[in-house]
């Protein structure tokens, strides 16, 4: 199953992508809203309401409001060695704000005051349960779906210091979506991640090469807090970014960036000048 949040006249939406055609559940204004039903898989499944052809829907951001979006740096086997690091025996951990999320579609403004602007595409995963100091399989079942995210970061602020925060939660610059995909929907095994910036393949890398998994990432977090419906976490990104180059590429006004994952879809955003 496949949902999405999308934009209506009378504001956003969850809904069902099925057969090319988007069918509204209930009155939930996003899937995050709807996540919060503990039987929000059947209220989406056996949803029959006002229904929207895809090709003439717009989607939105895929959660709204997040309670939590935890991030994991260097899960890459492959971008933590192009960064010159060792393999971490824990995940590193950051975090970013509501604020900062923006939809799957979405222009992301230029910031002039750091030009060295750079893409990380990532598998992202949704909360569907309440959890706390889960087991890996109590993990498992709390995962409702997985969705993608571009964790568009402004490298010369991120490496001002030794905290990457700063870099990382510029209003409007991580775009999530375009849909929620239940775990049936998506093979981690074989799954690949494929950014592109203006159709030059910049990562592609195999989702399997993750160093900590979409389980083990909910288990340890879930040891620091509780992780609740709607919940998110992008769990890292692969080797390919702009930093990495030699010479270095940064994003500019005018670049198009598409992040996408077999089983899920994918998300396409242009780098627009600040107004």
């Amino acid at each position: 199953m496949k949902l999405a949040t999308i934009r209506t006249e009378a504001g956003t939406r969850a809904a069902r992508l099925e057969d090319n055609t988007y069918t509204l559940i209930g009155k939930y204004q996003d899937v995050g809203e709807l996540l919060s039903e503990q039987n929000w898989q059947d209220l989406a499944a056996q949803a029959s309401g006002e229904t929207l052809p895809a090709a003439e829907a717009e989607v939105a951001q895929l959660i709204n409001r997040p309670g939590k979006v935890v991030c994991v740096g260097l899960n890459y086997r492959g971008h933590i060695l192009e960064m010159g690091r060792d393999l971490p025996s824990h995940p590193t951990l950051f975090a970013k704000y509501a604020e900062t999320l923006t939809g799957p579609y979405d222009d992301i403004v230029y910031t002039p005051e750091d030009p060295e602007l750079d893409w990380e595409g990532e598998l992202v995963a949704v909360i569907g349960k309440t959890v706390r100091r889960a087991s890996e399989e109590e993990a498992d079942q709390a995962i409702a779906g997985y969705t993608i995210a571009d964790d568009i970061s402004m490298r010369g602020w991120q490496f001002r210091t030794k905290e990457w925060l700063q870099g990382k939660i510029w209003e409007a610059s991580t775009p999530l979506g375009p849909v929620l995909s239940t775990p049936d929907e998506v093979d981690l095994s074989t799954a690949e991640l494929l950014t592109q910036v203006n159709g030059e393949v910049m990562q592609q890398h195999s989702i399997g090469d993750l160093l900590f998994t979409p389980p083990h990432l909910v288990s340890y977090i879930s040891t620091i807090l509780p992780l609740h419906p709607g919940d998110v976490i992008l769990t890292g990104t692969p080797g390919g970014v702009g930093r990495a180059r030699d010479p270095q590429v940064y994003l500019k006004p005018g670049d198009t960036v598409t992040v996408s994952i077999d089983g899920i879809g994918e998300i396409r955003n242009s780098i627009v000048e600040a107004v």
